[in-house]
């Protein structure tokens, strides 16, 4: 542990001007506060604060940092409040051991619940100022060295999987690659003990039977680029055992497979020289084509820069050579930390801008486990390029479509996203990116996200707006039906229903406001028994239980409404505009619609039935048919003219029978009402390759 000078003088020497009693008297305190306390080691307790601001330290971070990591447990654990650290050490210091706090007082939460709420306060709270997630990454990463010292098993499998899930992808996005390994390291071995315990000794064995490969190999690179006049630094390692692991579980493969084991970093004196010496190793060693990467050109969006190559050594040997300058290293290693990039935070730095990103999938996401999902999404995915037409840059995760392109873009510009084109062509929004693509988004004043985009897109932030939208737009509909059926309680209700007495309704209900209202009426969540007696206590005293609630005086339009929001079409039956239809409501579902003389309906006795019109205004919608050919050839193309002729389009074709000579097929077709319908059956049954044509 470090003593109290020894602390004090390693500020002093990266910053002369830091108030040295100030530190002193923060490095008492946390002494003072802690007093007894131990840690499941033994040491202690104060050790860990005094450990984390050492590490603090090793980054040449400012005094106030400093100071938080000293006292960053105090508030939680001693009978310290934020008040007194404000009037000991300043505001500054309080806000920023404040904002660490927040993160650590929720372990008595269930474990998802826990997770998500650890994440949203730790987004804000960094969101405001980067220093706190430099001092709980520090926290966390002195916490995952003593993990061992955990007795309880349990235990340290949740710590260590959280540190897997949330802290090193973490560390990653900001660029602090030592604190990412050093984390992974340490959770592997909680996680995947025997694996992490063979693949050590599997590396122990390699390195003593390789007689000093990786050294050799460092010294021939060396001097293969000092023959070229290149001044360089070139040190050699094996890959970490959960780096190997993570390859053996990607590619499927042992141990003895993963040929690119051995990894080497090359450190030059300028950035042509990184180039130099690239075009060196080419010439020198076989390059491996797909294995090149330009993060100079193109940096990641934690502001990485490095060339990445690899090259086949002697003996068939693969092998990872990195090229960066020695300030890109210190940048790479250490991320915001090293620029101290918490002060350009104001300037909305490409470094951060992630950061934005997090937020408004905070303020997106509807509960706990989607908050996790899609955080998880945004920060640990491997990350491809992307340009707009006019050249601006976009890094995505692997996979990404268009629509995720979009949204990275801006919010607006996914929400309006009617169509793209890549590379000039139109393509299908669905169609992953590559690297280096160029999109252009197409805009439509009156597009809007599709449930079915949640099927492909791949970005937190991209599935966290579509689904805000989507439960906004049935939100929307929900209060629309519920509107109509508040209107028919409340004209069974013996008095006339004003705006005072729908107030009042809301209040004794314990609800905020009339549209949450018309959503409880319309998702069931209220009897009209109960929306009556609301709006006049005691009126329902002298009714049955089941006395005026059914049938409907008259039928609830669904017009304007969107099939798979405000309500679903049954499955079973298939209904279309102009069949008579009636609507199975449960409570906190969508309304599935039935046609009258629909099977189903038996099973539907303990839900509230509703009286459903379609409307004047046709929705169009899928009907199903079931249709018998003859089995020679030309004659499914001849029924497939028949639905384009009718101007209906096949959206989903199986068959179900073979029986020579003749052969039935289920077939989905997008039809504008029953009067259409009827027309393409008419047609089918008109046709001399078709033997036979029913709804379904």
């Amino acid at each position: 542990m470090l003593r109290q000078y020894e602390l004090v003088e390693r500020v002093l020497d990266y910053d002369p001007d830091a108030d040295e009693a100030l530190l002193n008297r923060a490095y008492v305190y946390t002494v003072q506060k802690h007093g007894s306390q131990k840690r499941a080691s033994g040491d202690p307790y104060f050790s860990h604060p005094v450990e984390v601001a050492g590490l603090m330290t090793d980054l040449q971070l400012d005094q106030a940092t400093i100071i938080t990591a000293l006292l960053h447990d105090t508030v939680e654990d001693t009978l310290a409040t934020i008040e007194d650290i404000e009037a000991n050490f300043g505001p500054e210091v309080a806000r920023l051991v404040d904002g660490v706090t927040k993160l650590s007082k929720i372990e008595a939460m269930p474990e998802n619940e826990r997770a998500a709420e650890n994440l949203r306060k730790f987004l804000l709270a960094m969101s405001e100022d980067i220093r706190v997630l430099l001092v709980k990454l520090a926290d966390r990463l002195h916490n995952m060295r003593t993990l061992h010292f955990i007795k309880n098993p349990e235990k340290r499998q949740r710590i260590a999987r959280e540190t897997m899930d949330i802290y090193a992808p973490l560390a990653e996005r900001v660029g602090m690659y030592e604190y990412m390994r050093e984390m992974q390291a340490l959770a592997f071995e909680q996680l995947e003990p025997e694996a992490a315990a063979t693949i050590t000794k599997r590396l122990e064995g390699l390195r003593g039977s390789d007689g000093g490969q990786v050294d050799a190999i460092a010294l021939k690179i060396k001097q293969a680029l000092a023959e070229a006049g290149l001044k360089v630094e070139v040190s050699g390692r094996e890959k970490h055992p959960y780096s190997i692991w993570t390859k053996m579980s990607e590619r499927h493969v042992s141990f003895e497979q993963v040929t690119d084991i051995m990894a080497f970093r090359v450190i030059t004196e300028s950035e042509a020289d990184i180039y130099s010496a690239m075009g060196v190793l080419h010439r020198t060693w076989q390059f491996l084509p797909g294995k090149f990467k330009d993060y100079i050109s193109t940096p990641k969006s934690n502001g990485y820069r490095s060339i990445h190559t690899s090259l086949m050594y002697e003996n068939s040997m693969r092998v990872e050579v990195q090229i960066r300058t020695r300030e890109m290293h210190q940048r790479n290693e250490f991320g915001l930390a090293s620029h101290w990039a918490y002060k350009q935070h104001d300037k909305a730095d490409g470094q951060v801008a992630w950061l934005r990103d997090l937020i408004e999938i905070v303020d997106a996401s509807h509960d706990a486990e989607e908050l996790l999902e899609h955080t998880r999404l945004a920060i640990y995915q491997d990350r491809i390029f992307a340009f707009t037409p006019k050249g601006a840059l976009f890094q995505l995760p692997k996979g990404a479509s268009a629509v995720d392109f979009a949204f990275a873009v801006h919010t607006d510009l996914g929400l309006s996203c009617l169509g793209a084109k890549i590379n000039g062509r139109h393509m299908p929004l669905r169609t992953p990116l590559q690297n280096g693509d160029v999109v252009e988004i197409i805009k439509g004043a009156g597009a809007e996200p599709q449930l079915s985009w949640l099927s492909f897109v791949v970005t937190g932030k991209a599935r966290a707006a579509i689904r805000r939208s989507v439960r906004q737009k049935e939100r929307a509909e929900v209060a629309q039906l519920g509107s109509q059926l508040f209107d028919e309680i409340a004209a069974r209700v013996p008095a006339r229903i004003g705006k005072k007495a729908i107030r009042a309704a809301i209040e004794r209900l314990g609800l905020d406001g009339p549209e949450d209202l018309m959503v409880a009426v319309g998702s069931a969540k209220l009897t009209d028994r109960e929306v009556m007696e609301a709006l006049v206590p005691g009126c329902t005293a002298d009714l049955e239980d089941d006395d005026g609630w059914s049938p409907r005086d008259r039928a609830i339009s669904i017009k304007g409404m969107t099939p798979g929001v405000g309500f679903k079409l049954a499955d079973c039956c298939h209904p279309v505009p102009g069949d008579r239809i009636v609507g199975l409501r449960r409570p906190g579902e969508a309304v599935l619609v039935h046609t009258i003389d629909c099977l189903e309906l038996a099973n539907g006795v303990d839900t509230d039935w509703l009286d459903l019109s379609w409307g004047k205004r046709s929705h169009g919608a899928i009907g199903r048919l079931s249709v018998t050919i003859y089995d020679r050839p030309g004659t499914l193309a001849e029924m497939a003219g028949l639905f384009a002729q009718n101007k209906s389009n096949v959206t989903s074709l199986s068959q179900s029978q073979l029986d020579h000579p003749f052969v039935t097929y289920d077939i989905d077709a997008e039809v504008q009402d029953l009067a259409h319908l009827a027309r393409i059956l008419s047609a089918l049954r008109a046709s001399d390759a078709v033997a036979q044509a029913d709804r379904l």
